[in-house]
């Protein structure tokens, strides 16, 4: 069974590298079911090698899309070193458009070091979710492996946007606007815009 690896959304084109994630967020979109957007099935039968995503991206002229998006059905920087080639892989093809990163900022915690500088040069966008304004809503929403998450994802996006043009916060607008006020506060304070998305239960 062929393996989704790049799937298209509107004008944007996605690409899923792994299922690993260290989260279970209470929104996430494998609660309902194994695909997203129209897409065929995007759970992998194994984290792809880099001949197989090279192959993958073969079949597509990048020119043609607006956006290349890493975002798929897993946390990309689980996968963080095929994350890293791939991302300077597609900025070496013809035609590529800017590039962005959908992640929930623990690359740190996944690894166990200081992951920032290793972006440099590979993304234009990254967007890390933010999930809450508060750590008890943060922690009850996301459900993620450490204790010490919210303060790290929180400290990875003010490292990261010393090496990466355009860094931003989200949330999910299922939670509610003192939420959303309190999310706000945190990016304010960080210096990072806040980007408030639509829930798509696809």
């Amino acid at each position: 069974m062929a393996m989704t690896i790049l799937y298209p959304v509107g004008k944007q084109l996605y690409v899923n590298l792994t299922n690993r994630c260290p989260c279970n967020c209470t929104f996430c979109i494998r609660h309902n079911g194994d695909g997203a957007y129209g897409s065929d099935s995007l759970w992998l039968e194994h984290d792809p090698t880099f001949e197989e995503v090279k192959a993958a991206f073969s079949a597509y002229d990048l020119s043609q899309w607006t956006e290349l998006v890493f975002c798929g059905y897993g946390e990309p920087t689980s996968a963080l070193e095929l994350l890293l080639q791939t991302a300077a892989y597609a900025k070496s093809l013809k035609g590529c458009p800017p590039v962005r990163l959908n992640t929930n900022g623990l690359a740190d915690l996944i690894h166990g070091r200081s992951t920032a500088a290793e972006f440099a040069g590979k993304f234009d966008v990254i967007s890390i979710s933010l999930n809450a304004g508060t750590e008890a809503e943060y922690m009850a929403v996301t459900r993620p492996k450490w204790d010490n998450a919210f303060a790290a994802m929180q400290e990875f996006a003010k490292s990261v946007k010393a090496y990466v043009p355009k860094v931003m916060f989200t949330v999910v607008d299922v939670i509610s606007k003192e939420e959303i006020a309190a999310a706000q506060a945190v990016a304010d304070a960080a210096g990072i815009p806040l980007r408030v998305r639509e829930y798509i239960a696809e």
